[in-house]
């Protein structure tokens, strides 16, 4: 191999790194100053809670926790209506039915509970929430590897959108979807460029209106 031949390859991998990590640096700087604790959130009217799985019809751990977060969130005022957004594409498979009754079971009223049955991906649940349930100003709440995600997509989908990261031990789970997001950040940069329309858009819903309307404003 030639001198010259050397210097095109490394400048070839050089320029393949810098394209590979533009997502992540897109992604981190859309979110930067707009992540922080249940604490920390600013007073916003709807929470979003993204689904993580259900197992033998219940929310998974992790799930569980974002769920946690949503209901501290609603019993510190800081928000007046969750919606859940998840998979319901299998009638056995219902993630925010199964998101809706652990809410209710820890005292967040069913009527401050809004469903969003078609979130089948993260990019779906932002444009949804904004174009079908007309939200326009959110708190996110999900794990930290995948919270800066949620925040530059939903902005990218129009919702003013403050990410709560949900702690959460680092296990193979979590090592898991850390890795995952140097992949899916890719797949948010050209979601945020090309604006695809979800899998499912279909025609307005009031439920999040409404349920506004219903606890006094």
């Amino acid at each position: 191999m030639t001198r010259r031949t050397r210097r095109r390859v490394i400048q070839g991998i050089m320029a393949g790194c810098v394209l590979g990590l533009a997502p992540v640096t897109w992604v981190h700087a859309v979110a930067d100053g707009r992540v922080g604790s249940v604490g920390e959130a600013p007073g916003r009217d709807v929470a979003v809670v993204f689904g993580a799985g259900l197992w033998q019809g219940r929310p998974t751990p992790y799930l569980a926790h974002r769920l946690d977060a949503a209901a501290e969130l609603y019993r510190a005022g800081k928000v007046r209506v969750v919606l859940v957004t998840g998979d319901n594409s299998r009638t056995e498979y219902d993630e925010p039915s199964a998101m809706r009754a652990y809410l209710a079971a820890r005292g967040v009223p069913d009527g401050r509970i809004v469903s969003d049955y078609a979130g089948f991906d993260t990019w779906d649940s932002c444009v949804r929430a904004k174009k079908i349930f007309g939200v326009e100003r959110a708190v996110l709440v999900t794990q930290g590897f995948h919270v800066r995600r949620a925040v530059a997509l939903c902005d990218a989908a129009g919702i003013d959108a403050y990410g709560v990261s949900v702690a959460e031990p680092h296990d193979a789970t979590w090592y898991y979807g850390g890795v995952r997001e140097l992949f899916a950040a890719g797949k948010a940069a050209g979601d945020a460029v090309f604006r695809p329309d979800p899998v499912f858009l279909g025609a307005r819903e009031p439920g999040v209106r409404d349920a506004l309307d219903a606890a006094g404003g």
